[in-house]
């Protein structure tokens, strides 16, 4: 008989998968990635920049970035509750409305000058990326085990667009308000989530149905973290993320800083966000065949060579070539963590479990954006990138852990 924290338990333990929903949900979803999600490469280009404009202290100039995965933090475990109460759409919707209204805050901190009040909007725009992250975890509700880990990565895709549509507004709109840079592209925001929040109209994702009196109770959190998979899921996801916001959060200040323009800088952004979701195309399909752990392992051997490739100079080859791979490790990494934990967990545990997982996700974000800027004022590009290297161990001494912990079949 499997053991009760077996993923072939867990999966027994799912109510009926229906793949057709499932397929329908991640149309919408894809959608919701694409509009909603291109606020998220106008604001990490920009917060930077703006922040630097605006703060006094330039070491704080990351600080509106490192607000908004703060209030991520926070914001993750509180929608996911709201979620498993009634259901996935109010807590997207909610999402939406915090940023569009981050939008228009940010933008009116530049008309008037004040850095407090763009940090203020930073931290709205955080609640909308603690419900974007959900997006994923909703495509793999009432997928089938087979069609899981491609729901996830399909979801992932709708961020190519993103990574299109996001930097091409901050060219178009960065100086619509002159002589008051960036705040155009902010206002460009606001538009993103009124559009965006339109698809959650087509989401099948009713109120959770409460569980029957002889169902399964869930475990206590205290139990679930211990799970091989679970840990290392939840530490992998953790690493991949905060490294890749890491040096993102600095590439624009240090493209700008090495004499090239804000225009290069969003170019760099851009094709980093486009390696960070392309691969998503395939990414489900190499979790099936060849197992979560081993495409964590290829996503943190691509971060790893992002920080070799950003050390060897500040030409601007190096900067594409430095961030696409982060993008590339990135989506390797988290969509192989995002997986494995999808995988290792009972529907009556998803809310806390999912909580759980991107408060300490963006937890370690925080941290990282806090860094990142403090590294790159204080001791430079160089730094940024070799801080990488004992999260990279921390991880990959998790995944050995995993394969020596678990049976094959199961690792």
């Amino acid at each position: 008989m499997a053991h009760a924290s077996t993923p072939a338990a867990l999966d027994a333990a799912q109510p009926a998968h229906d793949d057709a929903k499932a397929r329908r949900n991640v149309a919408v979803l894809v959608a919701a990635q694409a509009l909603l999600g291109a606020q998220m490469p106008i604001h990490f280009i920009l917060g930077g920049l703006a922040g630097q404009l605006l703060a006094t202290n330039k070491a704080l100039a990351t600080l509106p970035i490192a607000a908004t995965v703060a209030m991520a933090m926070v914001a993750a475990p509180l929608v996911s509750m709201l979620m498993g109460r009634v259901g996935r759409r109010p807590g997207f919707l909610l999402g939406a409305l915090c940023g569009a209204l981050g939008g228009a805050v940010s933008a009116a901190a530049l008309l008037v000058g004040s850095f407090p009040m763009l940090v203020a909007g930073a931290a709205l725009t955080g609640v909308y990326m603690g419900a974007q992250g959900f997006y994923r975890f909703a495509a793999a509700d009432a997928a089938s085990p087979a069609f899981r880990p491609r729901a996830i990565s399909w979801v992932m895709a709708g961020g190519l667009l993103a990574a299109l549509i996001g930097p091409e507004l901050v060219k178009l709109t960065r100086d619509a308000l002159a002589p008051t840079p960036f705040a155009g592209a902010y206002l460009s925001m606001v538009a993103l989530n009124l559009l965006g929040a339109c698809a959650f109209i087509f989401l099948d994702a009713p109120r959770p149905p409460k569980p029957a009196a002889d169902a399964p109770q869930a475990r206590p959190l205290s139990v679930i973290v211990r799970q091989p998979r679970v840990a290392v899921a939840m530490i992998c996801a953790m690493v991949t993320y905060a490294l890749m916001n890491l040096v993102m959060t600095s590439t624009p200040l240090a493209v700008v800083a090495c004499g090239f323009d804000p225009d290069d800088a969003a170019s760099v952004v851009k094709w980093h966000v486009l390696a960070m979701f392309a691969p998503s195309f395939f990414t489900g399909d190499l979790i099936a065949r060849f197992g979560a752990p081993r495409i964590i392992a290829l996503g943190l051997a691509m971060l790893a060579a992002c920080g070799g490739v950003a050390l060897t100079g500040v030409d601007l080859t190096q900067f594409y070539g430095a961030l696409i791979l982060l993008g590339l490790g990135w989506n390797f990494g988290f969509i192989g963590a995002t997986a494995m934990l999808a995988a290792a967990h009972r529907p009556e545990e998803r809310s806390r479990v999912q909580g759980l997982n991107d408060f300490l996700v963006f937890g370690m974000v925080t941290v990282a954006s806090l860094s990142s800027g403090a590294l790159m004022n204080d001791l430079g590009w160089e730094a940024v990138n070799l801080a990488m290297i004992p999260f990279l161990a921390l991880a990959g001494a998790a995944l050995l852990w995993l394969a020596i912990a678990r049976p094959p079949a199961e690792a």
